[in-house]
């Protein structure tokens, strides 16, 4: 057991090749109350979402306190948010993913030089899923990248500063580019119903949006920038509304009043639906010491990129170090169905993953959640690699997570979760995605290409 060992932070599990382990200890929720000083800002949308939409926890998020929780645990919680999600449609305070701006006549070739997939293909008004790595091919952050003008690019971040790295990258480089954060606050619109409410909001141009694609407008008067992306797999858009500190609230109060006539709702980010879509939560599953190879990834290191970009040399080697079948990495994040109880809300730990023959816990859990459709607990986790290898003769690249491994595991649930108290529950190796998104990943589309393609030959 974990409090019989010499350190409490799990030595079983080998992070050996991480230079700052992640805290595996148990220490469940101390029903710790939320601090809200100046230090940490409130986002535009503060004073709605926590003052009148009734939002009763947060978290905080690239330094701006974030809503995670609008339905009360007595109403239903998260859940009654998920069917609202994936039902209805919602609308979510998602100002926490700060807009970084490059601007000027060498944008394009910083960008490029700072993300791994080429990003010289995109026109203005294009967006695109992009990571960028530091020079040991660890992953910095995986924002969506909006070019909204020729020489303009944003960097739409997840939890992790990226400013400061972006303009430390610059010095001495000497790009003609203009760095910063600017005032622009995005919403998120998502769900079977957030094209009927976008075009209640802006009309039926929206409709014409590709996905990934931008398109300015203006709501209530107010410029905003419109994209057709989201964190959920279902379909949805986001608005940007420019110069936020004064307008955000002039552009929240017409499209809240769209999702109300439409059904909907205020929630929180579905966590719930992400993972089932094996969309991936920055700080939670990967971070600066994660390999985008560890994580479903690896179609963001192209062949065929030319310019050199940071990381490129770190990830070309890893790269066929996995094609030559000597992976250098100790774990692989994989999917997992679970047994026990329905997991109804957030983990507040890395719960750990045993192998039930040594009963040696060995990975652990980083976004597990309960899905109604599968009507089972899904996650995603770590576990050492070379349990999969001794499993199945294709590399550990990508392609892993389309097989049906024959793989069990042990999770340690919390009590609550758990089957019988104190004991693990079983679980087994699952594909990513476990539900399909609305519109497909690059990675999922080639995987589905690939499927139809099969198919047609038999």
């Amino acid at each position: 057991m974990v409090h019989e060992q010499e350190h409490p932070n799990c030595p079983s599990v080998d992070q050996s090749d991480r230079t700052l382990p992640r805290n595996l200890r148990q220490t469940g929720d101390p029903g710790i109350e939320m601090l809200v000083s100046t230090r940490v800002r409130k986002s535009p949308f503060f004073d709605k979402s926590f003052n009148e939409n009734g939002a009763w926890r947060c978290t905080v998020y690239n330094r701006l306190y974030h809503p995670r929780g609008l339905v009360e645990p007595e109403d239903g919680g998260a859940m009654a948010e998920y069917e609202a999600l994936t039902n209805d449609v919602t609308i979510w305070d998602v100002a926490v993913e700060r807009q970084i701006r490059v601007k000027g006549p060498d944008a394009e070739a910083l960008t490029n030089h700072v993300v791994t997939r080429d990003v010289s293909s995109m026109d203005a008004m294009d967006g695109k899923y992009v990571i960028l790595c530091n020079e040991d091919g660890g992953v910095l952050n995986d924002p969506v990248l909006l070019r909204p003008a020729e020489d303009e690019f944003w960097f739409s971040i997840s939890d992790n500063t990226l400013m400061q790295w972006i303009q430390g990258v610059n010095v001495g480089m000497d790009f003609d580019v203009e760095i910063d954060e600017i005032d622009v606050a995005p919403m998120q619109i998502q769900g079977p119903l957030s094209e009927d409410v976008m075009v209640d909001v802006v009309g039926e141009e929206v409709s014409e949006i590709p996905y990934y694609g931008l398109m300015e407008s203006q709501v209530n008067g107010v410029d905003v920038l419109i994209s057709q992306t989201g964190f959920s797999g279902e379909k949805g858009f986001e608005i940007y509304v420019k110069e936020a500190s004064k307008y955000a609230e002039r552009v929240w109060d017409p499209v809240h009043e769209s999702v109300i006539d439409h059904g909907g709702m205020q929630i929180a980010p579905g966590h719930h639906r992400r993972i089932a879509a094996g969309i991936m939560s920055w700080g939670q599953d990967l971070d600066h010491e994660t390999s985008p190879f560890q994580v479903n990834l690896g179609y963001h290191v192209p062949d065929d990129k030319d310019v050199d970009y940071i990381g490129k040399e770190a990830l070309e080697e890893q790269k066929a170090q996995i094609e030559n079948g000597d992976y250098p990495f100790n774990h692989k994040m994989i999917g997992m169905k679970m047994a026990g109880e329905p997991i109804h809300d957030y983990a507040s730990d890395f719960w750990l993953i045993s192998d039930p023959e040594s009963g040696d816990e060995v990975g652990y859990l980083t976004s597990p959640w309960y899905n109604p459709e599968l009507e089972t607990n899904i996650g995603m986790g770590f576990v050492p690699a070379e349990m999969i290898e001794a499993e199945t003769d294709v590399p550990l690249d990508d392609s892993v997570y389309d097989e049906n491994l024959d793989l069990e595991f042990e999770v340690h649930l919390p009590d609550e979760y758990a089957e019988e108290p104190g004991e693990p529950v079983f679980a087994s190796a699952a594909e990513i995605p476990f539900k399909e998104s609305v519109n497909p990943s690059a990675r999922e589309q080639a995987k589905l290409s690939a499927k139809q393609e099969a198919e047609s030959d038999n």
